[in-house]
């Protein structure tokens, strides 16, 4: 397992902080409610709460794209 002892993150913490972002995102929850401390950690966490936040606009493109060629 890659961690740097010296920051006190690993791959697997910097994984899990993204998810958290994303379903944090995905719940309507603030991004200043970020629970992690550490630059790294939290840049991986608000990663995931853009990302989510993308996902969702993407989403809603989508779903309007998907009405207007029913009603045509």
């Amino acid at each position: 397992m890659a961690r740097d002892m010296k920051l006190g993150w690993d791959v697997e913490a910097l994984n899990k902080a993204y998810r958290q972002g994303y379903m944090a995102a995905s719940m309507g929850m603030d991004k200043a409610r970020c629970p992690y401390r550490g630059d790294v950690v939290i840049a991986a966490w608000e990663a995931g709460w853009d990302d989510a936040g993308a996902a969702a606009a993407q989403s809603d493109r989508t779903d309007s794209d998907d009405l207007f060629s029913r009603i045509a």
